[in-house]
C-alpha cells in the first residue's frame, strides 16, 4: 500500500480521492525507509555518512529510486530496547522498516527465545503502526566461542521469524564482513569504511528489489 493509500479516510485522503493527479504525486512521493539497528547501523567509530543507511541512500539515489533512508540505529541499543522506542522511530510514518538489531542481545548472552519474541513483537508493532509498509529483518550470528548450541539457535531465530511474520530477510547482516580485521575497525566488532560498503551491498540485495517494486507499482497508476 502507497503513502497516498494510508492517507485514505481522513481529510486530506478524501481530497486524494477526488484529484487523480494528487494522487499519484503522493504515491510518487520518495519512500520513508526508517532503519532501527545498534551502533553497525549507527556507524560507530565513522562520520555518518559513511554508516550503511547513508550509502544505502546513495545507491537509491544513484540508481533513481526515490527514497529517503533514516537512520535510527542507536550505540549499545538491544532487541528490547527496540521494542521500546520502535513506535517513536516511526512516529513519521514508514514505506520500509529494516530490523538491524540482535547482535548485542547475542554478546550479552540473551537467551535466544528472548531475542525472537522481542524481534516478532516489533514486527507486530511496526505492522500496527504502518500498516503498509515493508519490513526487512536483518539476520545476525555469533561465533562457536559462545557456544555451538547457543550460535545455532541465535542464528535460525531471525529466519524463524521472518517465516512466521511474513517479512523480507537479509540472512546476515555482516556476511563477508564478520571476522575479517581488514573489514574492522581495532575491536574486530564494529564495521569499518570498508566494512560497511559491504553491509550496504548486503541489504541492498533485498531493498532494491523492494524500491523497484514500489516505483513500479506507483508508474502503473
Amino acid at each position: 500500500m502507497t503513502l497516498g493509500i494510508l492517507l485514505f479516510g481522513s481529510a486530506t485522503g478524501a481530497l486524494l480521492a477526488a484529484d487523480p493527479v494528487i494522487a499519484n504525486d503522493a504515491v510518487k512521493a520518495p519512500a520513508r525507509v526508517i532503519v532501527i539497528g545498534d551502533s553497525i547501523t549507527a556507524g560507530y567509530g565513522l562520520d555518518p555518512t559513511e554508516a550503511y543507511p547513508a550509502l544505502l541512500q546513495k545507491k537509491a539515489d544513484a540508481e533513481g529510486l526515490s527514497a529517503t533512508i533514516v537512520n535510527a540505529g542507536v550505540s549499545g541499543d538491544t532487541t528490547a530496547g527496540g521494542l521500546r522506542r520502535i513506535n517513536w522511530a516511526l512516529g513519521q510514518g514508514a514505506d520500509v522498516v529494516i530490523l538491524a538489531l540482535g547482535g548485542n542481545d547475542g554478546l550479552r548472552g540473551v537467551a535466544p527465545k528472548e531475542t525472537e519474541a522481542n524481534l516478532a513483537k516489533m514486527v507486530d508493532q511496526a505492522k500496527a503502526k504502518a500498516p503498509a509498509a515493508v519490513i526487512i529483518i536483518a539476520g545476525m550470528q555469533m561465533p562457536p566461542s559462545m557456544g555451538e548450541e547457543y550460535a545455532r539457535d541465535f542464528s535460525a531465530l531471525f529466519s524463524k521469524v521472518a517465516t512466521d511474520k511474513k517479512t523480507e530477510l537479509v540472512p546476515f547482516l555482516l556476511a563477508g564482513v564478520g571476522g575479517d580485521p581488514k573489514l574492522n575497525q581495532a575491536d574486530r566488532i564494529h564495521p569499518n569504511v570498508e566494512g560497511q560498503k559491504i553491509v550496504a551491498d548486503n541489504i541492498w540485495k533485498v531493498l532494491q528489489g523492494v524500491l523497484k517494486s514500489r516505483t513500479a507499482t506507483a508508474a502503473a497508476k
